[in-house]
């Protein structure tokens, strides 16, 4: 995404670590054979012809003072997390920067390269740039200068790198990333694990003798950069599988050689090898000519034959082939192999993955179907797999080991219930859907043991509009939206997004609501006014058998002509109930049994009103036409709740009490489900069963 720091850019390490030369290990027993091109050989650089460059045309009268920081350096830190450009931001203000040039009368300026490192070394050039492609070297150059003035007062190289990292949104992006597990995650904890690193070493260079601060600790860093060779071919371990190209496999031989995915139109390639270009047509004598279709499938069998002729005692060749006569089929070298192919149909009885071998070795132990001495076999494979470690002692096979198994024990009862049942059970207007009508699980995992995913930045947004809607309300802040806009931008950076793009759109959404809030709250809704504002309230109601404590708060109550109570619940999602949902929905029931029960007694000056209907405004979404258009909300009314109309209430309030006492917690699969931290262990989805059965 635009703004953040791409995965794959691969962001110089925090710290490098120290690197430790380890003997090459003997040739493997086995090898598996691709018929692919040869490895890619280390990157080449272009390296320009020597000599004086070209003078320009012109030059101005004076040249720049020398930047003290280095082009290729400067570039490396936009790249980089600490400011986050990706290679269409850096053109952009290259190109800007040399039109600024041109415009102060240099007609021939500087490579975009240099002035970007002069901007970076002197942020105040960038004041006057486009933020949309200039906000990460701003942020950078401000970084920068303020590690300079910290070091040149005196400070320490750990003070500087603290300046460095709380000043960027890296810190939080990597939090979110770590928290969200997945490969992403182990990333992400490997940068945070360098960066505790970093800091250590930053900390251990200050305590040394000499006054020389951040010099030794760049010293210290410096010496941890050992020079190795590239080209050098990797040490491998002995007792592993060897995976390589035809080519690699020259002039090399092992016991055992699998020749994989020997597929026609993959082996023999009959595709031309050069480019557009046509450079491997480029002779010593001249320009080639291009290899003819009977040359190419020479070649091919050549190198077949290279790959085939590597083992020693067995040879294995596989190939997929499709039962229709257009899908995959083998290649014709199978053919000049002069042994019959043998079919092989049907899948395997488990996946060839170290993790299907685990499955299958803890299925055989605890089934009653084998023999003992087969069990106890599996247990014996088990526990040589968990003892295999690595150069460093880490296991190779940690799931092996049955300290890493669920559903080991019997499940636990407690013979004592979580709430007294002669107290009222204490639920939100929220809860009571989510325990009665959509899924009890996820509220008990959600609420109770507080295992939901942190805060997201949707929740902030809408935290902030209510936040300013209450101000407005209370008259703590005018109806303006240049007052409401400025309080924005004032909170609006401590809000975490995924990039900056994403920042400034649901930015410009969130102007668009309070528009729409403000042009809603000063209309006239038949006489309506606002009597409170973020009002708590705390009811005990009555539901058949059970009493249920509701506490909450309501985001605005008004009163009509007739002194009628009015609940307003503002709403931010980008999703709204449909007509009949509302006419049944809860948390609104729940707000207006509240308001007969006393929850706004107060701001009616101690007289006890009458629901007059509670309503949902959907500040992100516009009003149908017929309504006022898409510049005032979306308004979704629930009528008062007169007599008998309002016994469904009673009734959920009762089967939510009913769960929650009888401690009766079972998942229910629907839309929810979408967007729920639990799928992952819940038995009603597939991806849980096999965690949690």
């Amino acid at each position: 995404e635009p703004g953040s720091p791409p995965e794959a850019a691969s962001p110089p390490e925090p710290a490098p670590a120290p690197v430790s030369a380890a003997r090459p290990a003997p040739e493997p027993a086995s090898v598996a054979v691709s018929p692919s091109g040869p490895a890619p050989e280390p990157a080449s650089v272009a390296v320009p012809p020597s000599g004086p460059a070209p003078e320009p045309a012109s030059a101005p009268a004076a040249a720049p003072a020398p930047c003290w920081l280095d082009t290729e350096t400067a570039l490396a830190l936009l790249a980089s997390p600490l400011a986050g450009m990706d290679a269409a931001d850096l053109r952009r203000l290259g190109r800007a920067l040399r039109e600024e040039e041109r415009a102060g009368g240099n007609a021939v300026p500087p490579p975009s390269d240099e002035l970007l490192a002069r901007a970076l070394a002197e942020p105040e050039r960038l004041v006057a740039h486009d933020p949309v492609y200039a906000r990460g070297a701003q942020r950078l150059g401000a970084l920068l200068a303020t590690a300079r003035e910290r070091l040149a007062r005196g400070g320490t190289a750990e003070e500087a790198l603290w300046d460095l990292w709380e000043g960027t949104p890296w810190p939080a992006r990597l939090e979110r990333a770590a928290r969200r597990g997945g490969a992403a995650g182990r990333n992400a904890d490997r940068d945070l694990d360098a960066v505790c690193a970093l800091f250590a070493t930053a900390t251990r260079a200050e305590e040394r003798t000499g006054g020389r601060g951040a010099l030794n600790f760049l010293a210290e860093i410096e010496a941890e950069d050992i020079a190795a060779d590239t080209l050098t071919r990797r040490a491998v371990r002995p007792d592993a599988v060897r995976l390589m190209t035809a080519h690699r496999a020259k002039g090399l031989e092992w016991s055992l050689v699998v020749v994989a995915g020997v597929q026609e139109g993959l082996w023999p390639d009959l595709r031309r090898r050069g480019s557009l270009l046509e450079a491997d047509r480029i002779g010593r004598d001249g320009l080639a000519e291009p290899l003819t279709p009977g040359a190419l499938l020479a070649e091919e069998r050549r190198l077949f034959y290279v790959a085939a002729t590597r083992a020693r005692d067995r040879l294995v060749v596989t190939a997929v082939k499709a039962p229709a006569d257009d899908g995959d089929q083998p290649s014709r070298f199978l053919t000049e192999l002069g042994v019959e192919p043998r079919d092989v149909t049907g899948r395997p009885r488990r996946p060839l993955s170290v993790a299907a071998l685990v499955a299958e070795l803890r299925a055989t132990t605890v089934d009653p179907r084998v023999s003992d001495r087969l069990r106890e076999a599996a247990a014996q494979r088990l526990a040589r797999l968990a003892a295999l470690t690595d150069e460093d002692g880490r296991p190779l096979v940690p799931s092996a080991h049955p300290y890493r198994w669920w559903g080991m024990f019997e499940p636990t009862e407690s013979k004592v219930p979580l709430r007294d049942r002669d107290q009222p059970v204490v639920l939100s207007g929220s809860a009571l859907d989510q325990l009665a009508n959509t899924c009890a699980l996820q509220w008990f995992l959600g609420r109770e043991v507080k295992a939901d995913a942190p805060a997201t930045a949707a929740q902030g947004f809408g935290n902030v509009v209510h936040v300013l809607a209450d101000e407005v309300a209370s008259g703590h802040t005018p109806a303006d939206l240049d007052v409401l806009m400025e309080r924005l931008d004032s909170v609006w950076n401590a809000l975490a997004f995924d990039a900056p793009w994403k920042s400034e759109q649901e930015k410009g959404n969130a102007r668009v609501a309070l528009e729409r809030f403000l042009k809603w709250h000063v209309m006239d809704r038949t006489g309506r006014t606002s009597v409170a504002s973020e009002h708590d309230f705390d009811v005990t109601l009555g539901a058949g058998d059970y009493e249920v404590r509701i506490r909450g708060q309501l985001d605005r109550v008004e009163a009509d002509g007739e002194g009628r109570a009015y609940v307003v619940d503002f709403k931010t999602g980008k999703q709204a109930p449909t007509a009949r949902e509302v006419e049944r929905h809860p948390q609104l029931a729940v707000y207006q049994l509240a308001v007969r029960e006393g929850a706004v007694d107060e701001a009616f000056d101690g007289v006890r009103p009458e629901p007059g209907g509670a309503e949902l405004v959907q500040l992100r979404q516009g009003a149908a036409k017929k309504d006022g258009g898409e510049t005032l909300p979306k308004v979704q009314a629930q009528e008062a709740l007169q007599g008998s109309a309002g016994e469904w209430v009673g009734e959920l309030l009762a089967t939510a009490a009913g769960k929650v006492l009888d401690e009766r917690f079972t998942p229910s699969a629907g839309q929810h489900c979408t967007h729920c931290s639990f799928r992952a262990s819940c038995s009603a989805r597939p991806e849980g069963r096999h965690v949690v059965e």
